[in-house]
């Protein structure tokens, strides 16, 4: 794999991306990293064996760029990065990893004719399991678009949808971590509360939604088998899903999905928007 790819931003997604490429294949002399706190640039050079330096020069000569700031820096970011000549053999792909920041925004701030492609990852990427949603920009061609989906492949799944969508992904895969986080706090302090030790609800409860969401996964069953496969009827289960339901779980996600995607399209409209995981 011969690409020369660059990651701005050296923080804790650019490390979980730039470690998956690597893993994927991705030769350490073919990637570079833009860093500016010294110590941080240090440890990623020293762990990686890349070149860890300054944008103008990790982007010069690559082929594509991934942007793993926080929104707030986009612009300083963008001003630099339209500072710096394509090399003339290939065009070079800007790639966002910075939530909620349109495409349009990175278009309007680059050279005409750039191609950019928006990620809408999440923080299951620093296991490699990320869920990521790929939109692509205007002047983006099918062979980039592929090639984009192929390099995020390497630290989990990939989709490709519109833009106008990206605010139901955020409300689904963008934020869902949190929800699963959430459902996890809840089930440990229940347990707690029935007698268990806390050590042993954690353990129970993570490893339950761990094994739950790879039986989905890999099992090809639909959620909705799968739950009716678990509770029999007049069953415990069924007792708790009854519980569930009369207290308004199904319809708590849908608010709370709604509410996040409303926030997510608020925050695209804003030059300070929240990061990943905001």
């Amino acid at each position: 794999m011969s690409e020369r790819i660059a990651v701005i931003g050296g923080g804790k997604i650019g490390e979980a991306l730039l470690a998956g490429l690597i893993a994927a294949g991705h030769q350490p002399k073919n990637l570079a990293v833009a860093e500016p706190n010294e110590g941080r640039a240090r440890e990623l050079s020293e762990e990686y064996g890349v070149l860890v330096t300054d944008i103008p020069t990790a982007v010069e000569g690559s082929q594509y760029v991934f942007i793993a700031v926080k929104p707030d820096i986009v612009d300083a970011v963008l001003r630099q990065l339209a500072r710096v000549d394509d090399d003339g053999e290939s065009e070079r792909v800007t790639i966002s990893l910075a939530a909620g920041v349109p495409i349009a925004r990175f278009e309007n701030a680059l050279p005409a004719g750039v191609p950019v492609v928006r990620v809408m990852p999440n923080t299951p990427m620093l296991v490699n399991e990320a869920m990521s949603a790929v939109a692509p920009g205007r002047h983006v061609d099918p062979e980039q678009l592929t090639a984009v989906v192929g390099l995020l492949e390497s630290v989990g799944k990939v989709i490709v949808v519109p833009e106008k969508q990206m605010d139901a992904v955020t409300a689904i895969s963008g934020s869902g971590p949190a929800y699963v986080f959430l459902l996890a706090e809840s089930m440990i302090d229940a347990g707690v509360a029935l007698g268990l030790t806390r050590a042993q609800a954690s353990e129970l409860a993570v490893q339950t939604i761990r094994g739950s969401g790879i039986l989905m996964s890999d099992s090809g069953v639909s959620p909705v088998d799968l739950r009716a496969a678990v509770t029999s009827p007049g069953g415990t289960t069924a007792a708790a899903i009854r519980v569930l339901e009369e207290n308004g779980a199904r319809a708590a996600m849908y608010r709370a999905t709604e509410a996040c995607a409303q926030a997510s399209a608020r925050a695209g409209r804003r030059p300070d928007v929240e990061g990943l995981g905001g």
